[in-house]
């Protein structure tokens, strides 16, 4: 019979002698049956571990933990946004770009979590900043195509007005969308409630209301005059509301009533009819680098001196800029886009500094005039 050792092979002969002598090339030999048998099953449990991974990974996937990721959006060219319709107060083509920030957010997953974790570009958000309970994708996507809208009114207002023009921008009163479970407005305010005043100031617009609740703290009362929808009636009912604030869902220091708002339909007149096409695209962030761009097509001089300028910001009807989420994720996506230049809310500058390094220059803005004058613009009024 034969055995084997690395190197040799060993044939025990009649009578207990054995004679040895080296394998072909010094190469190791294993008997016959064992290398085959082994040869056939490591496949077999090679694919029955891949089809295991891919069943758990399968199965896993679908499930959501209670996050949202951050993660840099799509940054876009203001000027295919924007058009000034009335054609005799256009101005030529900008040899640069104006870019605005999106940030890219979704549900994440167990795999989306653990990659979160490791990757500098993404940030975790806890479900209820994002979505608060009893609030539906739904409501969500429509509050902030919502804000979409008046972002972009606010825009054009700001630049007509900073060009010399007088628009009228007349607001109607803060239209509730959808009341937050578990919060003071839950039961006491209803969808399609328009709020008119807080504490007897007059609210035009959602902002307005904002205003008149940033003095208050949490378990004050808010007073609000409401202009109710009546089935069948052309007017509506108008009544008096108390709300208890409690803590706000994103920051448990700060007060918040409880409602998704958007403005209620104003009234415009704007001397120069000009189209914003937002695309399907959600929240106020786009409104100074839209008012930038109104300002840009309206201005015999390229504002932009050839550069590539990326930037977010809300916008007010009073010039203010105002801060943003995700600003990190926003600042990545400039650098992406070959921006040298970034401007950012004063709120946000600190954190956009850090994600920026050397890789772009951060300007720091508080109203519209700020980015005007780093531009070295000279609007004649």
């Amino acid at each position: 019979m034969y055995w084997g050792r690395p190197g040799i092979l060993a044939k025990t002969m009649k009578g207990g002698a054995t004679i040895t002598q080296h394998a072909p090339g010094g190469a190791p030999t294993e008997p016959p049956g064992r290398t085959r048998k082994w040869g056939y099953k490591w496949p077999l449990a090679l694919s029955v571990l891949l089809i295991a991974i891919g069943i758990a990974i399968a199965v896993a996937w679908p499930i959501k933990v209670p996050y949202y990721t951050l993660s840099p959006g799509p940054v876009y060219d203001t000027s295919d946004f924007i058009d000034v319709v009335d054609n005799d107060n256009a101005v030529g083509d900008s040899e640069g770009e104006l870019f605005f920030l999106t940030v890219s957010l979704q549900e994440a997953n167990v795999f989306e979590w653990v990659a979160a974790q490791l990757s500098p570009r993404v940030d975790l958000s806890p479900r209820e900043n994002i979505r608060p309970p009893g609030v539906s994708r739904e409501d969500l996507r429509l509050e902030n195509l919502a804000r979409m809208e008046q972002s972009k009114l606010d825009a054009q207002f700001v630049a007509l007005e900073a060009l010399g023009y007088e628009p009228t921008l007349i607001g109607t009163g803060a239209l509730v969308i959808e009341t937050v479970s578990g919060t003071g407005a839950d039961g006491v305010l209803l969808a399609d409630d328009v709020i008119v005043a807080v504490d007897g100031a007059e609210v035009g617009f959602s902002d307005d209301l904002l205003d008149g609740l940033a003095d208050k703290e949490i378990g004050d009362s808010a007073f609000l005059t409401v202009e109710r929808p009546v089935e069948g009636a052309e007017d509506p009912e108008v009544i008096e509301l108390e709300i208890v604030l409690g803590p706000h869902v994103d920051d448990p220091d700060r007060p918040m009533i409880g409602i998704l708002l958007r403005d209620n339909d104003p009234i415009v007149e704007f001397p120069i009819e000009i189209d914003t096409d937002s695309r399907n695209i959600g929240g106020p962030s786009a409104g100074l680098m839209f008012t930038l761009e109104i300002i840009n097509q309206l201005t015999e001089d390229d504002i932009t001196d050839g550069m590539r300028i990326a930037g977010t910001g809300t916008i007010r009807r009073d010039g203010t800029v105002g801060p943003i989420g995700g600003v990190k994720q926003k600042v990545f996506g400039a650098i992406d886009a070959g921006a040298t230049v970034v401007f950012i809310p004063a709120a946000n500058y600190e954190d956009a500094l850090l994600a920026a390094g050397d890789d772009i220059t951060v300007v720091r803005v508080e109203t519209i005039d700020d980015p005007l004058d780093y531009l070295n613009v000279d609007l004649v009024t």
